[in-house]
């Protein structure tokens, strides 16, 4: 594996990630690409086109992107003695570098060593986010503890095998390194994993400390920390909460990580997994081009491996997403080969939660309530950490009436995935709810929220002119309602006929309330 040596930087060519001794520096993926085409000819003129396609393979962009990326990388270098100017302009044509490059076979990492170790044990990545989890160490001084910290790595060790989409190695493995002086890149080339979580136990007076944080050993970057302290009082209950936690964020941490990695390699290079990845980014920058592009991507998984149950999922809910956000198709002409390509993911994996969940939504969408909700728990009861599979189950309840549980389902998904994505959406099915309910103050206060986190999305400011029209605030009613028909004529002209996933009764409680609030003065 090439390593290129910059003066005091290294470029790390089977990650692509640049360090500064043995630190990772924090600089876009898109800088990292431009850098290493630059550096694999130095002092030859790279065409502006050249650096374009490396940085933004297949996409079409100004130029002034290249020069915000030429920008980032300058400022890094530039703390090396006269770095900022390795890195030379020629107008109209491209960039060259004449900085100081030498390309080493072996890093002080051990790159070499790293090979020889993986041939050694014969031990290739699996191609799935893969985990050990170490010992934990025990910081009490008390050998009598050292149960609570084994156990932790027993407890997190199960739990994060309940995840299909991760391959976690069995705690009998990583015992084995219990007590030695061994290093994480060592460690995770012997069994063959891409990240470590390691942590220790500390127990004092009144009080239970515990560290844990998660590495890419390919890079040595931290990618998670945290720390928990707690009484004592019931230790096997504090050891469930801690497990719970560490579970619920690692997932998401990892997933993202994987994500950021299959950027980096080329469309035409892609294994399913990658391609899975690769679809999965567009798929949450939420466009209807992205959408596109992640659908492609998802065909591409399929067309690499037709068993990859992942690809059949994710294009499942690429579609669907295209169908609910996306086209002027009316929702009864749509052919629902989303809810076909569901079934087929399940039946592939029947033990992926993801899978159940997506088939859950599907059945949701055409009508098929309780069948829904019955496969919402049944993902729930495959892996009760994931915020996703909560979230679909919440959404199924409340879509088949069970609010109460439904919206309570929803607030544990925002709790356990604070930072999510979806919130918007599953925020704005608590407001349906709450709408239904008869809680109009509060579905008021939710469409709010709704409103500021996605404010291109039509059914906050439409239904919030029906919750005003139930609290008899008929003339805000009435302006909110015209307000949204003036912005949203096109998706609402789409929604005048009740959609397939809306029981007959709740459709009516959100028509009647825009019947009262259309009937409002003006």
């Amino acid at each position: 594996m090439t390593i290129y040596a910059l003066g005091p930087f290294r470029l790390d060519t089977e990650g692509d990630v640049l360090l500064r001794g043995d630190e990772p520096i924090t600089v876009g993926r898109r800088a990292v690409a431009v850098l290493r085409v630059l550096i694999e000819q130095p002092g030859a003129v790279v065409l502006k086109d050249a650096l374009i396609e490396a940085a933004w393979t297949g996409q079409t962009v100004e130029e002034s992107n290249l020069t915000v990326q030429i920008a980032a990388l300058r400022r890094v270098l530039g703390e090396a003695p006269g770095g900022d100017r390795w890195i030379e302009t020629r107008p109209r044509r491209g960039y060259r570098f004449i900085g100081p490059v030498v390309t080493e076979t072996r890093d002080e990492g051990g790159i070499a060593a790293r090979q020889a170790a993986t041939a050694e044990f014969g031990l290739a990545l699996p191609d799935r986010p893969s985990l050990a989890v170490l010992p934990f160490v025990n910081m009490s001084g008390d050998s009598e503890q050292e149960y609570f910290a084994d156990g932790m790595v027993e407890d997190i060790t199960t739990e994060l095998s309940r995840f299909r989409e991760l391959f976690v190695i069995a705690r009998t493995s990583a015992f084995t390194y219990k007590g030695k002086a061994v290093s994480v890149g060592q460690i995770a080339r012997e069994l063959g994993v891409r990240y470590v979580l390691e942590g220790s136990v500390r127990q004092g007076s009144g009080n239970v400390r515990v560290t844990a944080q998660l590495i890419d050993a390919t890079s040595g970057a931290h990618l998670w920390a945290e720390r928990y302290d707690r009484a004592p009082s019931d230790i096997f209950a504090m050891q469930d909460e801690i497990t719970s936690s560490v579970a619920t964020v690692i997932e998401p941490t990892l997933a993202q990580a994987e994500r950021q990695r299959a950027l980096r390699k080329p469309p035409d290079r892609l294994d399913a997994w990658e391609a899975y990845q690769r679809g999965l980014w567009h798929f949450y920058k939420y466009g209807a081009e992205d959408n596109r592009t992640a659908q492609a991507f998802f065909r591409q998984a399929i067309a690499l491996d037709s068993n990859f149950a992942p690809g059949h999922y994710g294009y499942s809910l690429a579609l669907y997403w295209d169908s609910w956000l996306y086209s002027t198709r009316s929702f009864d002409d749509l052919e629902r080969i989303e809810h076909t390509e569901a079934r087929l993911a399940v039946s592939l994996d029947d033990k992926d939660a993801t899978a159940h969940a997506v088939l859950a939504i599907m059945m949701c969408v055409v009508g098929d309530w309780q069948e829904s909700v019955r496969e919402a728990r049944m993902a729930l009861a495959l892996n009760p950490n994931s915020a996703f599979v909560m979230s679909i189950l919440g959404l199924a309840l409340g879509r088949a009436g069970y609010r109460e549980e439904a919206i309570r389902r929803l607030q544990q998904a925002m709790r356990a995935s604070p930072h999510d994505p979806l919130i918007w959406q599953w925020l704005n099915g608590i407001g349906d709810f709450q709408l239904c309910s008869g809680d109009f103050e509060g579905a008021l206060e939710t469409y709010r929220q709704v409103t500021l986190r996605r404010p291109q999305f039509f059914a906050p400011h439409l239904y919030s002119a029906a919750a005003l029209a139930y609290l008899g605030r008929t003339r805000e009613a009435r302006e909110a309602l015209e307000s949204a028909e003036a912005q949203f004529a096109e998706q609402i002209q789409r929604r005048q006929h009740r959609p397939p996933w809306a029981r007959p009764e709740d459709w009516a409680i959100k028509t009647e309330g825009l019947r009262l609030a259309a009937a409002g003065p003006k």
